[in-house]
């Protein structure tokens, strides 16, 4: 049993960074019905960049002294993560805009075969900027969080870096709904994604609210590139198209469009891999992973969920 609850906390770690990544496919999507294949190396970049920001803190691997800015307090450490943070998110937002304006703007009453192509031609670009960034090996991150973990029992135990990824993924996953439920902005997102003719008669500026899916799209795959690099420890620049396609399965699993579908299936595909790799065995993972998602959309083809995309003409 308390190996069961360990592979379960695990498990949500995981998926907690899955849901994050998967929010920014999701809500493209819901606008535009594109599926934005570039998103997971707007992952992978905002990783490399929020490292670059570590080392202009002065966070660098130091084999004597893996824990980093531990020595220098928790606080201060806890400061520069949060500032490195929001730069990286910040960054990748900005990725994600002209990654909008140039490569799917353009085609946006083109066929649907066209955008397509471009994202997956997009897609192969950012690879290749982050592979000559750092080159084809893995990158390692800094460990800046104390080692110590917290015991629950004596079978269970919870990182601080583990409690870390959950919190930050969850805090902005509900500002995310907030904002999209509870603002102004939000409201027009929404009401894009229902009618474009619609939204531009009632005053809504749709280029705008398409620029600002991106933009916030990007944002949270920036975040989630940063805790990803703090909770594995390693980065490549073959990792966005990896996890993104998982991420991109949990929007699905949850219902595309739909905002707490991509975060439940983020939640699960996480679950669902820690116990595979227990129980069954990596290497069947990705098999038993997409076999859930093939007889779950088999008995209910709109996710979990449901599909929150209208159906245009």
């Amino acid at each position: 049993m308390e190996l069961f609850v360990q592979q379960l906390l695990d498990g949500i770690v995981k998926g907690s960074i899955y849901a994050l990544i998967a929010l920014g496919y999701t809500m493209v999507y819901g606008i535009v019905e594109l599926i934005n294949f570039a998103h997971g190396d707007i992952f992978m970049l905002g990783s490399f960049i929020a490292l670059a920001v570590l080392g202009w803190f002065g966070v660098a691997i130091n084999p004597q002294n893996q824990a980093g800015l531990v020595q220098g307090g928790f606080f201060p450490t806890l400061i520069i993560i949060v500032l490195t943070l929001l730069i990286a998110m910040l960054l990748t937002g900005i990725i994600g805009v002209l990654v909008e304006r140039i490569a799917y703007r353009p085609l946006r009453n083109a066929p649907r075969l066209a955008p397509l192509i471009s994202a997956i031609g997009m897609s192969f670009i950012l690879q290749n900027i982050g592979q000559i960034w750092h080159g084809p090996a893995a990158v390692s991150y800094p460990e800046v969080f104390p080692t110590g973990t917290i015991h629950v029992t004596s079978g269970i135990s919870v990182a601080w870096k583990d409690i870390f990824v959950v919190v930050v993924c969850v805090m902005l996953m509900v500002i995310l709904q907030t904002f999209v439920q509870r603002t102004k902005l939000g409201k027009a997102m929404r009401a894009t994604a229902q009618d474009y003719d619609t939204s531009k008669l009632m005053g809504i500026n749709v280029n705008m609210t398409i620029t600002l899916t991106f933009f916030i799209g990007a944002l949270l795959a920036g975040a989630a590139g940063l805790i990803y690099g703090l909770s594995i420890h390693s980065m490549q620049f073959t990792i966005g198209a990896q996890a993104g396609l998982k991420a991109f399965t949990a929007a699905v699993l949850g219902g595309i469009g739909n905002i707490p579908g991509a975060m439940l299936g983020g939640f699960l595909i996480g679950i669902v891999e820690a116990m595979s790799d227990q129980y069954i065995s990596s290497a069947w993972t990705p098999v038993v992973v997409f076999g859930i998602l093939i007889l779950i959309l088999t008995l209910r083809p709109s996710g979990l969920l449901g599909q929150q995309v209208p159906e245009r003409a």
